[in-house]
């Protein structure tokens, strides 16, 4: 199922996690319209702009399987309003650091993480109200995850 011009229903939804788990990655119909959404608002204009496919690592995490992986109860992920993008290895010589300054500069977003040094970036889009416009970088500190305001 198409999203938008470049991004499938596939693509939001694929998990080697909830592969290797045997756990179902489904979204119901009501975050699959959040996926339209975020596609519109946030994937097409970053697509367009840098010309190349951009990867998505995570997008769509039932319950189960953002459980299995200790990801945080509140995740935009949880309802279809999120996406980590890793450009990480990609020929087409866009970074994650480059999409992370092109959201921030150009985009209307709910929140934007710099994950780790730019080891992918976290953007969502609040499909029920106002975005935020949060920025933030995650750090590990004692091995836990600290998030602070992006300087």
């Amino acid at each position: 199922m198409k999203l938008s011009e470049h991004l499938d229903l596939a693509e939001v939804t694929r998990s080697t996690d909830a592969k290797r788990r045997g756990i179902s990655n489904e979204p119901t119909a009501e975050h699959i319209e959040n996926f339209k959404i975020i596609a519109e608002k946030i994937f097409e204009p970053i697509r367009k702009h840098f010309g190349v496919p951009i990867f998505i690592s995570s997008g769509y995490r039932s319950s189960a399987l953002n459980k299995a992986i200790g990801g945080a109860s509140s995740s935009q992920h949880l309802l279809g309003q999120a996406l980590d993008l890793d450009m990480d290895g990609s020929s087409s010589g866009v970074t994650n650091k480059m999409v992370f300054e092109y959201i921030k500069n150009n985009l209307d977003f709910d929140q934007l993480i710099n994950e780790f040094n730019y080891s992918w970036v976290h953007v969502s889009y609040n499909t029920k109200g106002k975005q935020r416009k949060q920025i933030l970088d995650a750090t590990k500190i004692n091995g836990k995850t600290v998030y602070s305001t992006h300087k």
